[in-house]
């Protein structure tokens, strides 16, 4: 099945709003949502300059998705991190098995994938639209790159890495 890519142009959001004093009428405002602020919106690149967040998002595709349709699935090599636009996602474990079991539903603003950014290793779990869903898309083999070329984005990141392992840690400690 082939999909859809569409190029994104910028701003992504309009809004209509009443701007304080207009006494009534309506006067129209453009809130500037752009990919590098939806990248800053996301733990691991909140840290990141302006500049930086400019470069990363340049290799951020727009991919549109039929509701059930799996975007990853469980077991694959991971390729790309994925944060929602619109729509809804189930994050699902053993999807078709007799032990399936639904970690989480996603919506807009949400992400997930970000560990295919930094290893290859086979999903975890399936991530499967309930409903269609367009989601913001990078490559880890367009991050990878990016880190070659402006190494210090690597270490911005090292403290919110740092602390999600800690997180993580804790979490397995607290259920023993």
């Amino acid at each position: 099945m082939l999909r859809k890519i569409v190029p994104l142009d910028l701003p992504v959001a309009t809004e209509t709003a009443r701007m304080p004093g207009s006494k009534g009428s309506t006067s129209r405002r453009r809130a500037q949502v752009t990919i590098e602020d939806t990248l800053a919106s996301v733990p691991l690149f909140s840290r990141l300059s302006r500049r930086d967040l400019k470069h990363l998002a340049a290799g951020v595709i727009m991919r549109d998705y039929k509701k059930g349709e799996a975007i990853v699935q469980e077991g694959d090599n991971a390729v790309a991190f994925y944060i929602i636009k619109a729509g809804q996602v189930d994050i699902i474990q053993g999807r078709g098995g007799k032990k399936q079991k639904l970690l989480a539903t996603l919506g807009p603003g949400d992400f997930f994938g970000e560990m295919a950014l930094l290893d290859p290793y086979p999903r975890s779990a399936s991530a499967v639209t309930t409903e269609d869903t367009q989601c913001l898309v990078l490559s880890r083999w367009d991050f990878i790159a990016e880190l070659r070329t402006n190494p210090h984005v690597a270490v911005q990141m090292l403290p919110v890495l740092s602390r999600r392992l800690r997180e993580a840690q804790q979490g397995v400690s607290a259920r023993e």
